[in-house]
């Protein structure tokens, strides 16, 4: 099987707004998190978490870096399309029209898998 980051993306006012839930809200959503999380039984890998306070390292140094990327989630599964099939029904798609979600592929590194690197 192939493993497969999930990115949650959405604009700052998106994630302003659930930084300032209820804790009835707060609730509500992480239901909603924890009955997706079961939905995928052995694919989810890694639930993953929020995401925050990006930055760019160049050879000039550190910066912010704007991102919309707000979390991540580490599913498995045999094909890029069983991957998209699991989250193209994801509850964050109805936080407003501008989220999105990015699935990329995990590229093997033969050394590493070979246990040459560790």
């Amino acid at each position: 099987m192939a493993r497969f980051i999930v990115l949650y993306r959405a604009p700052q006012e998106v994630a302003e707004r659930f930084a300032t839930a209820t804790p009835e809200e707060a609730q509500a959503g992480m239901q909603l998190w924890t009955d997706w999380f079961a939905r995928l039984g052995p694919a989810l890998i890694d639930p993953g978490r929020p995401l925050g306070n990006a930055r760019t390292v160049t050879r000039d140094g550190a910066m912010a870096a704007p991102t919309e990327v707000i979390g991540m989630t580490i599913l498995q599964a045999d094909t890029m399309d069983d991957a998209l099939d699991m989250v193209r029904d994801h509850h964050h798609l109805q936080w407003a029209d501008s989220c999105a979600i990015t699935v990329l592929e995990e590229q093997p590194i033969p050394e590493v898998e070979a246990g040459m690197v560790s």
